[in-house]
């Protein structure tokens, strides 16, 4: 038997030598040292040994296959090296050639406009509040002084779920429940921006689309601490030179309520094709806190007042980079969101 084990020794290092790739060395391990191999079957016919032979022949067989793994490690490195040089040698490498260019991401132009108007109200002291987007009918307009059947509820085209549940279709619900939250602590001063719903669908008009929306709840409040707060914003997102112009208007939480424009900047004013000629753009729309919806909220009206604002990111977005459809914001062509 010891004959046997160094007649397989010389076998295996032998085809050991001779192999020329991985797969070749791989099935002279397998030949020799596998399950079923020479070699472990030599192990197994040891149980017709003598006590005596026994150990002698396995200490025998131990050193054969200690030799023979020994070798397999050695011509594995050496078939390894020389297949990386055989890769390494057919390979040319240009220098001179310039080097492969990969585009970089780059934030959405809502994205980009949403945290500069974040980042301007944080700077006037406001936190960010945030608010569910399917909301209760309460929030959306009662809590709004827009109750059930309320003509005013037509100018927000709603995507209902149940007649209770529906999509926002404005983040002033998120006012409320922030009143609510902290209802009589004081100050409250927040935006809240987020994903507003309604059913329109034009060139300046989509499905989904962003608002932020302010709030500011204390002790002697009055317009012109809105008109201060609007006039620094729209510094600070259009220009030093910017103007703002405040019209009367209409909405049921607020009042007195305004519209307010911005000075045109393509023309300083003077009239042209994107001010249809009047000098001003309309941006946003604002007014006092309706005393209903304070004390709807848990506020004394008689002893705090508060002012609010609300506007469409995509709006911002088309007069900052003069976009005249607001598709364009949703359509994913890369080649026209390269440009900001």
């Amino acid at each position: 038997m010891e004959q046997k084990l160094q007649y397989i020794q010389a076998r295996a290092m032998e085809e050991m030598s001779g192999a020329g790739s991985l797969e070749d060395l791989n099935e002279v391990r397998i030949r020799y040292l596998g399950k079923k191999g020479e070699l472990t079957g030599v192990l197994r016919g040891m149980a017709a040994l003598s006590s005596e032979e026994r150990p002698r022949i396995g200490q025998a067989a131990n050193r054969v296959r200690a030799e023979i793994e020994a070798r397999l490690e050695e011509r594995m490195s050496q078939l390894k090296d020389s297949l990386r040089e055989k890769k390494l040698s057919a390979e040319t490498i240009d220098i001179t050639l310039p080097g492969t260019v990969f585009s970089t991401g780059k934030l959405h132009p809502l994205t980009a406009v949403t945290r500069q108007i974040e980042d301007i109200f944080l700077g006037l002291g406001f936190s960010i509040a945030e608010g569910p987007e399917v909301e209760m009918d309460y929030y959306n307009f009662e809590a709004l002084n827009l109750p059930k059947e309320h003509p005013a509820r037509d100018m927000q085209d709603t995507f209902f779920i149940t007649p209770e549940i529906l999509l926002r279709t404005h983040t002033s619900p998120v006012q409320v429940r922030t009143m609510e939250r902290t209802a009589p602590a004081l100050p409250v001063k927040i935006i809240a921006p987020g994903k507003v719903y309604r059913r329109d669908d034009d060139a300046t008009h989509s499905p989904m689309f962003h608002q932020i929306e302010g709030l500011v709840v204390d002790k002697r409040i009055t317009f012109a601490d809105l008109r201060g707060v609007l006039q620094v914003f729209a510094e600070k997102m259009f220009g030093s030179e910017t103007r703002t112009r405040f019209r009367p208007s209409y909405f049921p939480f607020t009042e007195p309520s305004a519209e307010v424009d911005i000075s045109c900047g393509m023309c300083g004013g003077e009239g042209c094709r994107v001010c249809s000629r009047t000098g001003w753009l309309e941006i946003l729309g604002c007014g006092m806190v309706h005393p209903r919806v304070l004390e709807m909220s848990g506020y004394n009206s008689s002893e705090v007042t508060g002012f609010a604002f609300g506007m469409g990111v995509e709006r911002i977005t088309m007069l900052k980079y003069n976009l005249d459809d607001m598709r364009l914001l949703f359509d994913n062509d890369v080649r026209f969101l390269a440009q900001f």
